[in-house]
């Protein structure tokens, strides 16, 4: 029998189910890290959200039980080891899985290069790069026995350079070698590493960018062909495919989610 086209032709929907998968969203507390949880939630996964803001993380953990998901949420700061590794621990204690990652935690500061200080240069590869480096380790020793998917966060920053974000666009940058480098490696395990490439998104970070930049609301839509800023729950999808097993075969790529902001010349 023909399918209809009101449903999806058969093993489409299982392509996206990760009913009986656990993910560990870093950053998943507010912002494109929370929009991520909520879509890898509806599609049936546990989710375990990491973040140093214990309000933010009760609000989230409530958004996403109030919803129906199975979630928890822990107080870690990823550019420390130690907390990665308990994150790791503890997520894995109490759900006895671990199958997804998302390196969503990050943060910029735009200023100038020449009016950094090391110490800011520093404080963003640590939050950008580094961290995504620490949690991944800390959950490699579990994925490494059951495989696994591994999402990171960059940015089109991975891809152009940003006169306002130099240490941003260094630590973006590495996010995407990072993921290639662990796709070459860790595809003998059965672990997938990918990553997502967000384009000019409306968050928190963004709202205060364009806040501080004359004219950057005016030149994100005149050089996105869809003619908007995005929301968060554009990434969502996105990030379900990855972490699915219709993804299998995919890994060690960049996915720009950005309304053709990189296609347009």
């Amino acid at each position: 029998m023909t399918p209809s086209r009101h449903q999806p032709p058969p093993g489409l929907a299982a392509a996206f189910d990760l009913s009986g998968k656990v993910a560990i969203v870093t950053g998943g507390n507010g912002g494109i890290g929370l929009a991520i949880a909520r879509g890898l939630a509806a599609a049936g996964a546990g989710i375990v959200i990491a973040g140093r803001s214990d309000e933010k993380n009760r609000r989230a953990e409530r958004d996403l039980a109030e919803a129906g998901a199975t979630v928890m949420a822990l107080n870690a700061d990823v550019t420390r080891e130690e907390d990665c590794k308990r994150l790791a621990a503890e997520a894995f204690a109490a759900f006895g899985r671990i199958d997804i990652l998302v390196n969503n935690a990050g943060t910029n500061v735009r200023k100038q290069p020449e009016e950094y200080s090391l110490e800011e240069w520093h404080m963003l590869l640590d939050a950008n790069l580094t961290s995504a480096f620490l949690a991944t380790m800390a959950v490699f020793p579990m994925m490494k026995r059951t495989g696994g998917k591994i999402i990171n966060i960059g940015s089109m920053t991975s891809l152009f350079g940003a006169g306002f974000a130099a240490p941003y666009g260094a630590s973006k940058g590495g996010v995407v070698q990072l993921t290639k480098a662990l796709a070459s490696a860790w595809a003998q395990h059965g672990i997938r590493v990918n990553a997502i490439l967000p384009g000019w998104i409306e968050t928190d970070l963004t709202i205060r960018g364009r806040a501080a930049t004359p004219h950057l609301h005016d030149q994100v839509i005149a050089r996105t062909p869809a003619g908007r800023w995005g929301r968060p729950d554009d990434l969502a999808a996105a990030a379900v495919f990855l972490a699915g097993p219709g993804s299998d075969f995919v890994t060690g790529i960049a996915l720009p989610v950005d309304g053709g902001y990189a296609a347009q010349a």
